[in-house]
């Protein structure tokens, strides 16, 4: 939990930008390259739904562990799901990465694009988070100001 003495920093606009385009880049990246392969549709599907499944579990391990950080009641059952989806979804991206038929270059761009998009969506959550904690702060801040001028 935040005491009064727990400073926040919040991202600057330049980071919440180039965190944005990260995900973009990533996200833009592997499903352009999923959709231009040249396997059947059913991969695809397995790889579509194998992001999807990562970026969603990213996420919520993310908030997961910061609500733990932060003092925040959270069940050691979803904790443990959380970790366990986003090992599945890693441990299926590289059972599927290794028995495919592609060239090694492909394979690549997949991890490559796949890790990239997962990094970048839990910068992105981050990002989200600290500005959500900002908002409470500069409410209160806001009718501070405005019960001063109104006492003077």
């Amino acid at each position: 939990m935040q005491t009064k003495d727990t400073v926040i920093k919040h991202p600057s606009n330049t980071y919440k930008i180039a965190s944005l385009v990260t995900l973009a880049i990533g996200a833009a990246g592997y499903l352009l390259g999923l959709y231009n392969a040249e396997i059947l549709l059913s991969e695809k599907g397995f790889y579509f739904a194998v992001f999807l499944l990562a970026l969603f579990s990213a996420v919520s391990l993310q908030k997961t562990v910061r609500d733990l950080e932060e003092g925040i009641a959270v069940t050691g059952v979803f904790t443990t799901i959380c970790w366990a989806s986003f090992a599945a979804s890693i441990t299926l991206l590289v059972i599927g990465l290794i028995n495919a038929q592609m060239l090694l270059s492909e394979k690549g761009f997949y991890a490559m694009s796949f890790l990239l998009s997962l990094f970048a969506v839990v910068t992105v959550q981050k990002n989200t988070r600290d500005l959500a904690s900002e908002l409470p702060e500069q409410v209160l801040h806001d009718n501070e100001i405005d019960n001063s001028l109104l006492s003077d």
